[in-house]
């Protein structure tokens, strides 16, 4: 066991949708520092198991426990597990009406009571991080996929997350914009925050992932290190799943 202890901790988790199983005895724990991609097909569950780790996603089974904090249906426990942890989602989320600076500086004044002018510092900097701070005063819809993609990152990265989550985070965009967010991501891993990553982008897990997990009908089918997950893959579904996302 490595020294290391675990950010993230699931613990036989069970979800359903109505009668639907969704997620069926989900083992997974993540080291401080470690970089896991998860795969699977689509409805495997692999977005819902990390929506259910800061509780976007209610389970009715098992136990989750975030940097040492269980996450439970208290509110108050929610949001504390929150601050720990950022997500990036599919679509940007931001807001329209507000200029990409006022995206990021929202949260930490008006959530974190963080005075505006320390905000502003904190979000510019993070914008230099992902490489379009010449475009802070812009509003989302002047920006590109892959830019605004970008602004969700820097502003995750505003409320100083312990974990990041990313829920497929270049699905949504064209394949010329693909890179320049996996190339920030790579920049982020390497600086040694925890990260989960869904995604189908089977050269970032290669190159970033410190595990490989593949995802099939609510269940955690296998798990490797990339180099052994890619080319020796143990169970026919994985071979399976890889012959056909490889191909392509």
């Amino acid at each position: 066991m490595s020294k290391l202890e675990n950010m993230i901790e699931m613990n036989e988790v069970n979800k359903w949708y109505g009668d639907f199983h969704v997620l069926k005895d989900v083992n997974l724990k993540v080291k401080k520092g470690e970089r896991v991609v998860i795969c699977g097909p689509s409805g495997s569950g692999k977005s819902t198991t990390i929506r259910c780790m800061n509780r976007l996603e209610p389970f009715q089974e098992g136990q989750i426990m975030i940097n040492g904090l269980e996450l439970t249906e208290d509110v108050k426990r929610i949001r504390e597990v929150r601050t720990h942890v950022g997500m990036v989602f599919q679509h940007f989320n931001l807001f329209p009406h507000l200029s990409i600076l006022e995206n990021l500086i929202l949260a930490p004044t008006w959530v974190g009571k963080k005075p505006r002018k320390e905000a502003i510092e904190t979000a510019m900097h993070y914008l230099e991080r992902v490489k379009i701070a010449d475009q802070a005063d812009k509003y989302p819809n002047q920006l590109s996929g892959g830019q605004q993609q970008r602004v969700a990152i820097a502003r995750c990265l505003c409320s100083n997350p312990d974990i990041m989550l990313f829920d497929e985070p270049t699905a949504a965009l064209d394949p010329e914009m693909i890179g320049e967010v996996l190339d920030v991501m790579t920049e982020l891993a390497d600086d040694g925050i925890t990260m989960v990553c869904v995604t189908h982008e089977m050269g970032f897990a290669k190159k970033v992932a410190d595990r490989v997990i593949f995802m099939d009908a609510g269940q955690i089918v296998e798990e490797n290190e990339p180099n052994e997950f890619f080319d020796n893959p143990q169970s026919d579904r994985l071979k399976m799943f890889l012959e056909q996302i490889l191909d392509h």
